[in-house]
This record gives C-alpha cells, sequence and structure tokens, in this order.
C-alpha cells in the first residue's frame, strides 16, 4: 500500500526493500536499463542491492541511485525521499536546518540535499503556452534582495551603482513571472528589466496571437504580436479582465518563504528558489483541475530525478553547471 501521509511514508520508506521497489516502476516503466549503456539484459545482486548489465564495459553494476540526483551520496534513499517530500509539499518552503533536524544528518548535508532536490524540480526546458480563445497570460517582474534602508551605506551605494540588479532594481535581483490563468507559471531571474530582456522572455514562453495583460512598465511596449493590454497601477488595479493579480499572488508565495523561512539568499542561488515554487503551484491541480495529494506531488516530483547531477563544485560555482 502506497504512503499517503508523511506519516505514512516515513514507515513505508524506513524498509530499504519498500524503497527500491517503489522507485523502480517510476524510474524505469518499461524495465530496468543499464544506465551507462542502455542494455536490458540486467541481473539483480539481491546481496549487494545492485543489478549488473551483462554487457561487458566500464562499471557495469549499478543501483537506483546511479544516473539521479542522488548518485554518490552516502545517505540512504529513505532520507533522501523523505527530504523531498517535504521540500516538495510544504507551501512556505522548509529550511535545511529543519531537514537536518528532521532526518538526522548535518545542516551543510541538507543544505546540499535540498538544492538538488530543487534542481530535479526544474524541467530544464518549456512547451509555449497555450493562450488563444479563452485564455489570459500575465506577465510581471519583482524585485529581490535586502531593504536599502537597512543596508550600511557603502553597500547601499555599491549595489546603486549596479553591482546587483542595477539602479533600476534598487540594488536588488530582478525575476520575472509570466502566468496563464487557470494553468502553470513561468519564472526567470534577470539582469535587467529593459525591453530585449523582457520580450525575449516572453516570445519564449508565450505563442504569439495571445492576449497578455502586463502593468505599464515600458519595456513591454511594441508588444504588435500579442493582443497586449495595460492595468495602469497607479489609477486601479482592475480593468474587467485586465489584471495581474494571478502573478501578484504568486510573488507572494515566493516572498513570504524567502522572508520567513529561507531569510538570507545568495542571488547566485535565487533563481533555485522561485523554481521550488513554481513546481508547487504547477502540480497543484490535474489535468481536470481536481486538486491534487501530497503523494501524488511528490510521486511527480521523483518521476523528474533521472539525468538532472548535480555535483558540490557545480552548487558552489567552482564549476559550470
Amino acid at each position: 500500500m502506497e504512503p499517503t501521509t508523511l506519516q505514512e511514508a516515513v514507515v513505508f520508506f524506513s524498509d530499504p526493500v519498500n524503497c527500491r521497489e517503489w522507485i523502480v516502476p517510476r524510474r524505469w516503466p518499461d524495465g530496468v536499463t543499464c544506465p551507462r549503456c542502455g542494455g536490458k539484459s540486467v541481473n539483480f545482486l539481491e546481496k549487494y542491492n545492485r543489478w549488473q548489465c551483462g554487457t561487458r564495459h566500464a562499471s557495469r553494476q549499478f543501483t537506483v541511485k546511479t544516473g539521479t540526483i542522488f548518485e554518490d551520496s552516502p545517505l540512504g534513499i529513505d532520507k533522501w525521499l523523505m527530504a523531498m517530500w517535504q521540500v516538495v509539499n510544504d507551501r512556505n518552503g522548509i529550511s535545511s536546518y529543519e531537514v537536518s533536524r528532521m532526518i538526522g544528518v548535518s545542516q551543510k548535508s541538507t543544505w546540499f540535499m535540498d538544492h538538488r532536490i530543487r534542481h530535479a524540480l526544474n524541467r530544464g526546458s518549456f512547451e509555449k503556452m497555450l493562450g488563444g480563445e479563452g485564455k489570459f497570460v500575465e506577465a510581471d517582474e519583482t524585485f529581490v534582495g535586502g531593504r536599502a534602508i537597512n543596508m550600511h551605506k557603502k553597500v547601499r551605494i555599491r549595489r546603486m551603482q549596479g553591482k546587483r540588479g542595477g539602479a533600476d532594481a534598487g540594488g536588488k535581483t530582478i525575476v520575472m513571472g509570466i502566468l496563464e490563468r487557470g494553468g502553470e507559471v513561468r519564472t526567470k531571474v534577470l539582469s535587467n528589466r529593459k525591453k530585449p530582456a523582457v520580450q525575449a522572455e516572453l516570445r519564449k514562453h508565450v505563442q504569439a496571437g495571445s492576449a497578455i495583460f502586463t502593468d505599464e512598465l515600458q519595456s513591454y511596449h511594441d508588444l504588435s504580436d500579442y493582443q497586449h493590454e495595460v492595468i495602469n497601477h497607479a489609477a486601479e488595479y482592475v480593468k474587467g479582465n485586465v489584471h495581474t493579480n494571478g502573478m501578484e499572488n504568486f510573488w507572494s508565495l515566493v516572498k513570504r518563504a524567502l522572508k520567513g523561512t529561507y531569510i538570507s539568499v545568495e542571488p547566485f542561488h535565487l533563481f533555485r528558489y522561485p523554481d521550488e515554487q513554481m513546481y508547487r503551484y504547477n502540480n497543484r491541480k490535474d489535468e481536470n483541475g481536481e486538486k491534487i495529494s501530497d503523494f501524488e506531488r511528490f510521486d511527480r516530483a521523483v518521476r523528474q530525478i533521472v539525468g538532472k547531477r548535480l555535483t558540490w563544485d557545480a552548487l558552489t560555482g567552482q564549476e559550470a553547471v
């Protein structure tokens, strides 16, 4: 019986056999294959809890961790799955310190685990939003960072001069969001919010001819290939169907997590946190509009663990991701 709550998941995944047998059909729906050569001729070595490829090549033996975000981790699958359950289901996010206390490993290890999980949640590439008749798309941007009034004068001046986000962003980091009402949201950290950067991101995700609603930012002007309407927030926040309240709601979720849970986030890692919130938002309902359970959201996340290796050097900027 599959777990439906965190308590049931703790009990179920405490058995290594349950962990392996539960992950296998999600990783290999068509049968176990060698992650290195793709061969289907594999034998399970029960004594060592791993498989061996029948084709002779280097590193013939492999486990469910091989080729996933779990690879080369000394931690058991049970701890990984518990950490993943919490990351994908906690609406306001969960800090590495809290995960550390819950699963009994160091905070440094859980910080690394959490970022590897966030890396798995990012699908990498997205299909364009549908748009069209009856579809509305909202675009907006927000600034993330400390309040200027709380900064040391030298730090404030440096950031205002463009060291982080530029003077236009008040020294903060710019994050752009695009949301299809009733559908999914996309986020992207931008170096600036000038017209080339903003409109390139719109055209990457939104089909031409779609109805797009934005605020009065000049960078959104001249979107002639879209049905573009503007809401002037200096005068009103809603004008019929024209508003960006959906994106504002999403930003409130992101900032609640950043301010209340994660507290201090380096700009270098910032994009991973909206990605985490984006996954939870995009997986809150199924194709029929029905609310999905914590288990279903967790199940979808586990199916995305393959081929998304993130090393410590890549995470900390010592090598390219």
